[in-house]
């Protein structure tokens, strides 16, 4: 049985374990991705012409804070003839919101032409969404559209799977200090370990 001071030395121990894992990890996708995440104004004249948007909330046919944001920039940069193809990926099922829908509607409605969107509606995470953009769509440079707390690690996962990455940041000033808040934890305790293992993995 335990003592009371066994007990609280292993969960110190916890502690430290976990705390060095994030700094580890959160190192490591920062040195992956370093000169790889540019604000929209920042995209080089020779930046690759495909763009990737990550799928993120949608609900009654319409994009969530996040997904707006992303969508948002992403006409800028098509109207401005910086882009000819967006690849939208995320969840296509209808009980996840059918995040592909929505992007292809929101973006058509903006008069981005429809022959320029490629559907991916299994990119159900950011590693299946590399993954099946170079298998599958034969991308080998893109653009990856999302937020300043995601761009790092979309780059590290998709460079790991071949492509030439560059991440651009969506602004989200509409989003909540809460959820920017959840999202970020997240990063740091689960998406970013993640992120580098499956990297890892995938250089075999």
């Amino acid at each position: 049985m335990l003592t009371r001071r066994r007990l609280v030395r292993l969960l110190l121990l916890s502690v430290l374990a976990v705390e060095i894992l994030v700094a580890a990890t959160s190192s490591w996708v920062a040195v992956a991705s370093r000169g790889r995440v540019v604000e929209p104004g920042e995209i080089a004249d020779d930046a690759p012409r495909t763009a990737i948007v990550l799928g993120a909330k949608a609900d009654d046919g319409e994009p969530g804070d996040y997904l707006r944001a992303r969508l948002d920039v992403v006409v800028d940069l098509y109207r401005a003839q910086r882009v000819d193809t967006i690849l939208v990926s995320g969840n296509d099922e209808d009980d996840a919101g059918n995040e592909i829908r929505v992007m292809r509607a929101y973006l058509e409605a903006r008069r981005v032409q429809s022959s320029a969107i490629v559907d991916d509606g299994f990119g159900l995470n950011t590693a299946a969404t590399c993954r099946r953009a170079a298998d599958l769509f034969g991308i080998r440079s893109a653009l990856i559209v999302t937020q300043n707390f995601h761009a790092g690690r979309a780059v590290l996962l998709c460079e790991a799977y071949g492509i030439d990455a560059t991440g651009v940041i969506a602004p989200c000033g509409h989003c909540s200090t809460l959820s920017m808040f959840r999202n970020h934890l997240r990063e740091s305790l689960a998406s970013r370990p993640r992120a580098v293992w499956d990297s890892l993995r995938a250089r075999r």
